[in-house]
């Protein structure tokens, strides 16, 4: 993952222009933080890339039964409401929030937080900005995130108004009431 700090005082792209730069470099992938931050992610290997696979299919299988919402892939860079411009590993937003936006919103990047993320830490990842990530979502109104750490087998459990939950491997985690009756047992993956 490579950072590039935009000095704000002679920099500042709008929203449109962060889209345009994203759509101009679509091999690419940027994310812009709640600092102003243009984050350049790099691909990750074959074992991180299977792994955030299964999530997103377990995710898409349940709502697939369930129908409460989208599932949206690591390649979907949510506008936050509090800034930023994030791109989590799986995310989900609930059908009646998404049926809110216009269609204009959900085809660019879409003006909402997901009610669901999660993030799946790579062996390239630094912990410290997974988890300030985590803490851009949940300040834009974020109901559930799971940042997943198979290097420390452990999982940090972030819920709106809660502190940071860590649990360590083996564990099975529950969608509880954002995504009712889902199921995660780690260390699956």
């Amino acid at each position: 993952m490579t950072t590039v700090t935009l000095n704000l005082d002679t920099v500042e792209l709008t929203d449109e222009q962060f889209y345009r730069l994203c759509q101009m470099n679509r091999d690419w992938q940027f994310e812009r933080t709640a600092k102003g931050e243009i984050i350049i992610m790099s691909p990750v290997g074959g074992v991180s890339g299977n792994r955030e696979a299964d999530l997103i299919g377990l995710v898409w299988m349940w709502n697939q039964q369930t129908q409460l919402g989208r599932v949206f892939s690591s390649s979907t860079i949510f506008r936050l409401p509090n800034n930023g411009d994030r791109s989590p590993d799986a995310a989900w937003v609930s059908l009646e929030r998404w049926s809110a936006l216009t269609a204009e919103e959900q085809e660019k990047f879409p003006p909402i937080c997901p009610d669901f993320v999660i993030e799946l830490r790579s062996r390239t990842d630094p912990l410290r900005q997974l988890q300030e990530k985590m803490q851009e979502y949940l300040n834009s109104g974020l109901r559930l995130g799971w940042l997943i750490n198979p290097q420390d087998e452990q999982v940090e459990i972030y819920r709106a108004s809660r502190e940071v939950e860590i649990v360590q491997f083996p564990v099975s985690l529950s969608g509880e009431d954002v995504l009712p009756g889902f199921v995660l047992n780690l260390p699956m993956i």
